[in-house]
């Protein structure tokens, strides 16, 4: 799949990123190189394959999954710019 210059400047403009116009062809190189090398992976057999998430096996230690509030009210508080009795305070947004 070849991606040329006016691909480039559109996906750029979509992902609101500034490329200036004369790396516009060196970047749509790349990218046709990158879309090759992809292409190269689709030949690749991957029947019986599992899928996995990492190259090494290893399990999450686990927790209890206790409900607790926290306990931590006044230090969170600390960062609020205005606190009354325990709550934020903030502007009133309704009439």
């Amino acid at each position: 799949m070849a991606i040329d210059a006016n691909t480039v400047r559109k996906v750029a403009k979509l992902a609101r990123i500034a490329i200036a116009e004369e790396a516009l062809e060196p970047m749509a190189q790349e990218l046709t190189g990158i879309m090759a090398w992809i292409e190269q992976l689709n030949e690749v057999d991957t029947q019986g394959v599992e899928p996995m998430t990492s190259c090494v096996a290893c399990t999450l230690p686990m927790r209890d999954d206790v409900i607790t509030d926290g306990d931590k009210r006044d230090a969170v508080l600390l960062n609020a710019p205005k606190a009354d009795q325990g709550f934020f305070v903030v502007p009133k947004v309704v009439e």
